[in-house]
């Protein structure tokens, strides 16, 4: 079991699938009880029952978090049937592309509702429980395009940029209730949101190889992440070999930025 893990009680979002569903099943391997939530029920039903079939302890949460007030019920649900949550993990996005000239106020509110907003209701709630205890671990999973321009991702970026910064800053208010707050910032991941932007010129040959037309880098190490790849950061960040880590933000892209 992974030290400070086992036992304890962890809140994931978006867990019907990708990353969400990686993390829930690496928190629940490495002795969670995992409190998996989305905005999808029938994926989330299935992560909770693959993850059943292992032998994990793991529950399904319908939730939307552009919704404060389900929000709020669904910690304070989560806390009076399971127990206190000593783990957040936010994973819940959504993508939108296309360059600014064109991009909607619909789709560049849409970024940031869930994306940003989503993850502030989130680290509210539970971080409002886990400062009288004086403990817990908040992890979010940005984007390596929070901190590095992006060709027709600017609104994804921007929403990515400043769920980082409100990371660091949640991470600085709450270091002395001893609550660490970090973040994942993955590049292109296996994930059907990755899959879904891919075209018959564009797929994941070309977004290894990088593209001069677009000011965008490879990946040196030569390969796509997988689900997996990510969760296992997230577990690392949340777990007590991680106790002297807050404030920070690691890269997990193949080396595909540089850490520009």
């Amino acid at each position: 079991m992974t030290d400070g893990i086992y036992g304890k009680v962890a809140l994931v979002t978006g867990a019907a699938q990708g990353i969400g569903a990686a993390v829930a099943e690496a928190l629940a391997a490495a002795g969670a009880y995992v409190v998996a939530t989305d905005i999808v029920g029938d994926g989330l039903n299935e992560t909770v029952e693959v993850l059943a079939r292992k032998g994990f302890d793991a529950s399904a949460q319908v939730m939307d978090v552009r919704d404060s007030g389900a929000v709020e019920a669904t910690v304070a649900a989560v806390e009076a049937r399971v127990g206190p949550i000593d783990i957040l993990v936010n994973v819940a996005g959504i993508l939108r592309t296309g360059p600014v000239v064109t991009l909607t106020d619909a789709d560049w509110s849409a970024l940031f509702e869930v994306n940003t907003n989503g993850v502030f209701r989130c680290c509210r709630a539970v971080a409002r429980r886990m400062v009288p205890r004086g403990r817990g671990v908040i992890v979010t999973v940005s984007s390596n395009a929070g901190g590095v321009a992006r060709s027709g991702l600017s609104a994804y970026a921007a929403s990515k940029a400043a769920t980082t910064h409100f990371m660091r800053c949640l991470g600085l208010e709450l270091a002395t209730h001893g609550i660490r707050c970090n973040v994942v910032a993955p590049g292109s991941t296996d994930t059907a949101m990755q899959r879904a932007i891919w075209t018959a010129d564009v797929g994941p040959r070309e977004i290894i190889a990088g593209s001069l037309a677009t000011h965008r880098l490879g990946i040196p190490l030569g390969r796509i992440a997988r689900p997996a790849d990510i969760a296992d950061a997230v577990l690392f960040l949340a777990s007590d070999r991680a106790a002297h880590i807050t404030m920070q933000d690691l890269y997990v892209d193949g080396g595909a930025t540089t850490r520009a």
